[in-house]
């Protein structure tokens, strides 16, 4: 075969005995095609791979493979976004909506991609920065969504929220979930949120369980900057991960962070036929 990618990075998470067996599957057949393999975690059943941080993939590794599901392959999003490192999935578990290769069919569809014979999908990512009377903090990057919520559990929150330094509502809510496209799938919709398609310039808010049922789902421009002021203490989180504490006052701000990230899929790739997979929407009547 000849490979478009000759070195390969391999993106797992750590402390997950659920890899082993398909870390070694991948591995294999990238050295039985005469690739260069780099892993960003060690593992002692793959001793000879040489171990690279994540952050250096891009300056050694012309394509990187995240192993797992969704959530890895949003990880590893999150730390190649703006280098231009093409990311691929292999999915070991569900079905995903973005990690797409599976372990059944390994060789056949990695091959393929490897190539050249694969469809890019750029992604974009959200920033949310935290402001406090101390000043601003990052909080961090998401490719999914930013949700704020009560970090105690059965409270609401109270918060206003503004689009482009314009009032647009105030409510209590247990929460309210800010997401792109791509996660426009996952809390937004548990939410009520539209699906967006992934080829939108567009960001959903989502409230999560409203105290008004005049609160409904608002799509806007991906362009956009929203702020949202607490009325009272919560929480902040980034795509799942472990949150900010956010005191009364404390606003913040999401907007659209300016790196993208390159997904690579293979050439049958249909994100309409995985909606119909996940969400059970049943196949077509017949004449």
């Amino acid at each position: 075969m000849n490979s478009t990618f000759k070195r390969i990075g391999l993106f797992i998470r750590k402390d997950d005995p659920v890899m082993e067996n398909a870390v070694i599957q991948v591995t294999e057949y990238l050295l039985s095609q005469s690739l260069t393999v780099f892993i960003n975690e060690p593992q002692s059943f793959l001793p000879e791979i040489d171990v690279l941080s994540i952050n250096d993939f891009p300056q050694h590794c012309d394509l990187t493979i995240a192993i797992g599901g969704d959530g890895t392959l949003l990880s590893a999003s999150r730390a190649l976004s703006g280098s231009g490192q093409p990311l691929v999935g292999v999915n070991i578990g569900r079905l995903g909506f973005l990690a797409d290769i599976t372990l059944a069919n390994l060789e056949q569809q990695l091959s393929e991609v490897l190539s050249g014979n694969y469809r890019e999908d750029t992604r974009f990512l959200m920033h949310a920065t935290l402001i406090t009377e101390q000043g601003e903090k990052s909080v961090g990057k998401a490719m999914n969504d930013v949700v704020v919520h009560s970090h105690q559990s059965l409270h609401m929150i109270e918060f206003e929220t503004y689009i482009n330094g314009r009032f647009l509502n105030s409510q209590r809510a247990d929460g309210l979930v800010i997401a792109t496209p791509t996660g426009s799938t996952a809390y937004a919709m548990s939410a009520g949120g539209p699906i967006l398609d992934v080829d939108l310039n567009a960001i959903v808010l989502a409230s999560v369980s409203p105290h008004t049922l005049s609160n409904r789902p608002l799509v806007v421009s991906a362009s956009s900057v929203i702020e949202i002021i607490l009325s009272s203490n919560g929480m902040v989180t980034c795509d799942g991960r472990p949150g900010h504490i956010l005191r009364e006052g404390d606003t913040i701000r999401i907007e659209r962070h300016p790196s993208n990230i390159k997904l690579l899929h293979l050439e049958n790739h249909d994100h309409y036929s995985i909606l119909r997979a996940k969400l059970e929407w049943g196949r077509k009547l017949a004449c």
